[in-house]
């Protein structure tokens, strides 16, 4: 029987998703031999975690604590009138990494998945519609998921911003992004070749 102390730390890591039973020991044991400074440090950034971010306002981006709006938005050389809009924050970098988008970005939060107790009204599409007035919105990108989750909040979007009239160009990213994959997980090539790619709805 292993000590509580070591059962406990595998069992808060096995929580981590992706991480398995035996994962989770491994992890857990290399903390154990791990030298108490590399453990100090581990321990002090999670702790810092919740204090030293937060999410942007405008485009609920990840963003320092002291920052007021995320750079991505705030940068004068980003174009405000194009404006993608993705599921998850990390979706933004896999983008970024493209080098190919000089627009801005917009986080929903997650996708509709009536079977995760996700809805519309979960979601921050309400700031979306406000954004294509303000900014003066000329397209939208639909950058969610190629899932069905990601496949139904795209439509839902398309059909929120034609019930509220706004006139503004809407494509969805190519289909060069397999079924199923995430948009984090997804490789640069790809991920270029989808943005150049893009379809009008």
């Amino acid at each position: 029987m292993l000590p509580q102390a070591l059962l406990t730390v595998i069992d808060e890591i096995g929580k981590l998703p992706g991480v398995g039973a035996r994962t989770a020991e491994r992890y857990a044991y290399h903390l154990l031999r791990a030298n108490q400074t590399s453990n100090d440090k581990l321990a002090n950034a999670i702790t810092a975690l919740h204090s030293g971010v937060k999410y942007c306002p405008v485009t609920f981006a990840l963003i320092d604590a002291s920052q007021d709006v995320s750079p991505l938005y705030s940068d004068d050389a980003r174009d405000k009138t194009l404006v993608a809009v993705v599921e998850e924050p990390l979706d933004i970098i896999a983008l970024e990494r493209t080098g190919q988008y000089r627009g801005t970005y917009h986080v929903l939060g997650g996708a509709i998945s009536p079977i995760d107790g996700i809805g519309p009204e979960q979601l921050h599409i309400p700031e979306l519609i406000q954004r294509i007035t303000s900014d003066e919105v000329v397209e939208i990108i639909i950058a969610t998921n190629a899932s069905v989750e990601g496949e139904s909040t795209a439509l839902f979007l398309q059909r929120q911003i034609e019930n509220h009239g706004l006139k503004v160009k809407m494509s969805r990213l190519a289909r060069g992004l397999p079924v199923g994959v995430d948009l984090e997980y997804a490789d640069q090539i790809t991920l270029t070749h989808a943005l150049e790619g893009r379809r009008i709805l």
